[in-house]
């Protein structure tokens, strides 16, 4: 499969870009993982996930866990977990539609990127569930094309803390605020039926907007 569509070839002419691009496609983009996107990947905690469904329609998710909540299981295969979300199921879902995904890896203090396109399927008895506490699937994903990305438009920021709501060793979590929002009760998932009360009662949709605002998840 060709690396560079019709349409960025174009455009690549237009521009005059066209050498450049094949240099650059000859020179960083790979099949497999070396050892340092493998070095990279696994020190992260964070990456944004795209994801298209059938219709094309494109969507990102910012995923995050621990250290290494990316598997390398081998130097084609990447491996992290769904952990439990709003009940869209948006990128799962998209995955059964289509399998394509783009990872995108991303240091915001060096700073540094990898990026990623891959072949993926969602699994929800898969083996290495039992490496991740509070995951609700695995996803398994096929390396078809993965390079390094110049950091040059990346603005530095410093890191402050790792996220509260990441599953710690038993898969316990926070209550979210937004599972308190007074026009959802009615529909969450049973184990979240009745919970809101003892977890800081209901609250409005403006209430939870404001609790964005203010940093509060």
């Amino acid at each position: 499969m060709a690396f560079y569509t019709d349409s960025q070839r174009q455009l690549q002419d237009q521009f005059e870009a066209t050498r450049l691009a094949d240099a650059l496609e000859a020179t960083i983009v790979e099949t497999e993982l070396n050892v340092l996107h493998i070095g990279f990947i696994e020190t992260r905690d964070f990456f944004f996930l795209s994801t298209v469904t059938a219709e094309g329609e494109p969507t990102v998710s910012y995923k995050g866990g621990d250290v290494g909540t990316v598997k390398v299981i081998d130097n084609q295969t990447l491996a992290f977990p769904a952990y439990d979300g709003n009940g869209m199921f948006l990128s799962m879902g998209n995955i059964a539609d289509t399998a394509k995904i783009g990872l995108l890896f991303i240091d915001f203090e060096t700073p540094h990127r990898v990026r990623v396109q891959a072949t993926a399927d969602f699994r929800a008895d898969d083996e290495l569930l039992a490496d991740y506490p509070g995951a609700i699937g695995i996803v398994r994903a096929h390396v078809d094309r993965v390079f390094l990305n110049c950091a040059r438009y990346i603005h530095k920021h410093t890191r402050v803390e790792t996220s509260k709501y990441v599953p710690d060793d038993d898969g316990e979590q926070p209550y979210p605020a937004w599972k308190r929002i007074d026009g959802l009760q009615d529909h969450l998932l049973p184990q979240d039926q009745g919970r809101a009360e003892s977890e800081g009662g209901v609250i409005t949709e403006d209430e939870y907007a404001h609790k964005l605002l203010a940093g509060e998840s």
